[in-house]
C-alpha cells in the first residue's frame, strides 16, 4: 500500500467510529475511579502511562508484532491463543475478543482479508501483516487509540474537562513511542505485566454494584 492509503486505512481501524464498542469497555479504570483511585488529570496520565509501558499496553504491542508476522491461519491462531492464556481476568479477556472479533468481521468484509475472528491485538497485527502496513506504524496507531479511549472513560467518569483529556492523551505520545520501539523483536515468550493494581481492579469491576463499563 501507497503511505497515504496506510495512514488512512490505520487511521479508519483505530478511529472511533470503526464498530468495536471500544466505548464500552473502561480496562477496570470504572472500579479505580469509582473507588477514588483517580481523580485528577495528573493521576490518569501516571495510571495510563505505566499501563503502556509496564501493563497491557506493551503486552499487546508485542501480540501484535508477532501477529503482524504470521502469514497462515495456523501460525496466527497460536498467537492468539497466547494471548488468551496471557489474559488475566474473565473481563480483560471478553474485552479484547469481543472487540477483536469485531474488528476482524468489517476488516475482511471491506478489505477482503481472511482474518479469522482473534483477540484485538492479534486481530489488528494480523490484518496489518496482510495488506503489508508496517508493524511500527500500526503499533503505535494502536497504543494511540487504546489511551483514547480509556481518556474518554476518565472525561466521563472522574469527569475531566476535554482539554485536559486531550492533554493527557498529547503527553501520553512520547510513551507511545517509547513501547513501540521498545518492543521490536521481543518475542511472545517475554510478555510480562507489572501492573497488579490495574489487573485487580478489572477483576473487581464484575462485582461493582453500579456500572456504566462493561469492563
Amino acid at each position: 500500500m501507497e503511505n497515504d492509503a496506510v495512514l488512512l486505512t490505520l487511521g479508519q481501524w483505530f478511529s472511533p467510529s470503526y464498530p468495536l464498542g471500544s466505548f464500552a469497555y473502561s480496562h477496570g479504570l470504572e472500579t479505580v475511579i469509582q473507588r477514588g483511585g483517580i481523580s485528577t488529570a495528573a493521576q490518569l496520565e501516571v495510571w495510563l502511562r505505566d499501563l503502556l509501558v509496564h501493563g497491557s499496553g506493551q503486552a499487546d504491542a508485542i501480540l501484535l508484532r508477532a501477529a503482524h508476522a504470521c502469514r497462515d491461519r495456523d501460525a496466527v491462531t497460536l498467537i492468539d491463543a497466547v494471548a488468551r492464556a496471557y489474559a488475566p481476568s474473565a473481563e480483560r479477556l471478553f474485552e479484547s475478543t469481543a472487540q477483536g472479533t469485531a474488528f476482524a468481521r468489517t476488516t475482511r468484509t471491506i478489505w477482503k482479508i481472511d482474518i479469522p475472528d482473534l483477540t484485538h491485538p492479534v486481530a489488528a497485527g494480523y490484518a496489518s501483516g496482510q495488506l503489508g502496513i508496517p508493524a511500527d506504524l500500526t503499533v503505535l496507531f494502536y497504543l494511540q487509540a487504546f489511551a483514547s479511549n480509556l481518556v474518554s472513560c476518565a472525561v466521563r467518569l472522574v469527569p475531566l474537562g476535554q482539554t485536559e483529556g486531550q492533554a493527557v492523551l498529547h503527553a501520553l505520545g512520547a510513551a507511545c513511542h517509547a513501547v513501540a520501539d521498545a518492543t521490536r523483536g521481543v518475542p511472545p515468550d517475554a510478555l510480562f505485566s507489572s501492573c497488579f493494581a490495574a489487573e485487580i481492579a478489572a477483576m473487581h469491576h464484575e462485582t461493582l454494584e453500579h456500572r456504566i463499563f462493561r469492563t
